[in-house]
């Protein structure tokens, strides 16, 4: 090879949706260890601190006022509300999975502007698939919201399972299935998906990812998001639920974007040559993520809740948890 074609081939992106050209050497290894830590996250997470400590604190913050205390006066206050409690609930553990099916292309380019193109495009495409979930949920909640089980503010007994309850395990049942499905198929366990539509739409694994993100809406039990649902029902305004409902997704992944770009300008080079040493290396992290992300929503969603509800007999909890 020529010393231009090996520039060439330096220099050019890869796609983040193509199936990886080499796979984890010790798979079973990497799929054990990321199912523990994907385990322990949900022994240790503390749903209290993350939601009422940080969220809250950068809500009231601001906004300016507590945003609990606060009710929501009208469609501005509505949409300024809906961004800024997007922000509040960064940490999800799909931005955990997307940080990892992004990381590869973190050092594709030698340049500082080759590189932040090439997170950018990803990214985009990650908008596109979260907000259409996003938006037509939001559309179906002005429309048909003050029926939907999220509705509700009945308190949970014990022992039963709200109807809100159902569709969160539901819902985040699912979403922790598919991220565990593709981190598997990441380290090449089992058949890739989106092998050979991706051929096609070399974006369709990045749209796919930001569809689980916009879903997070659909069984979120976030105090500040419950508080955005109902103001959108009792709205009855479709085009207001779809616009709030956007925005709370686009500012989830805001903070974790601004991350990404600035390791990719910055760390971009070493962490491209990382990468580049050895192809595995972007297998292993990519099903990583996956997995942990995936076990850790499955686990906390469909199994720690139903103990805390007293229907399973236990589950391991950290004292602060």
């Amino acid at each position: 090879m020529s010393s231009s074609d090996t520039r060439h081939v330096r220099d050019s992106p890869a796609p983040v949706s193509s199936t990886p050209s080499a796979y984890p050497t010790r798979k079973g290894l990497v799929i054990g260890l990321s199912a523990l830590v994907g385990f322990l996250l949900t022994v240790v997470w503390s749903a209290k601190f993350v939601d009422s400590t940080i969220g809250d604190t950068i809500a009231n913050g601001m906004l300016g006022h507590d945003a609990k205390a606060t009710e929501i006066s009208g469609i501005g206050a509505g949409i300024a509300f809906a961004f800024v409690t997007g922000i509040a609930g960064t940490f999800t553990a799909c931005n955990i999975a997307v940080f990892g099916a992004m990381a590869p292309v973190l050092g594709t380019t030698d340049t500082r502007m080759g590189r932040l193109k090439a997170t950018l495009k990803p990214l985009l495409w990650l908008s596109v698939g979260m907000t259409a979930v996003s938006a037509t949920y939001g559309l179906l909640v002005g429309i048909f919201g003050t029926a939907m089980p999220q509705f509700s503010t009945a308190k949970n007994v014990a022992g039963q399972l709200s109807a809100r309850g159902v569709q969160s395990l539901v819902v985040f049942g699912v979403i922790g299935l598919a991220m565990v499905y593709l981190g598997l198929a990441a380290a090449g366990v089992v058949r890739d998906p989106f092998a050979k539509i991706s051929e096609r739409f070399p974006n369709a694994r990045m749209v796919f990812m930001g569809a689980l993100i916009g879903g997070f809406l659909i069984g979120r039990p976030f105090g500040l998001f419950r508080a955005l649902f109902r103001d959108a029902a009792e709205s009855g305004n479709p085009l207001y639920g779809a616009a709030a409902f956007t925005l709370q997704s686009l500012g989830n992944i805001l903070i974790m974007g601004v991350l990404l770009v600035l390791l990719a300008t910055l760390l971009g080079g070493p962490v491209g040559r990382w990468f580049a040493a050895d192809p595995r290396r972007v297998a292993v992290v990519t099903a990583s993520a996956l997995i942990i992300a995936g076990v850790f929503t499955f686990l906390y969603w469909d199994v720690r809740m139903l103990a805390g509800r007293g229907i399973l007999p236990w589950y391991p909890l950290a004292p602060w948890a």
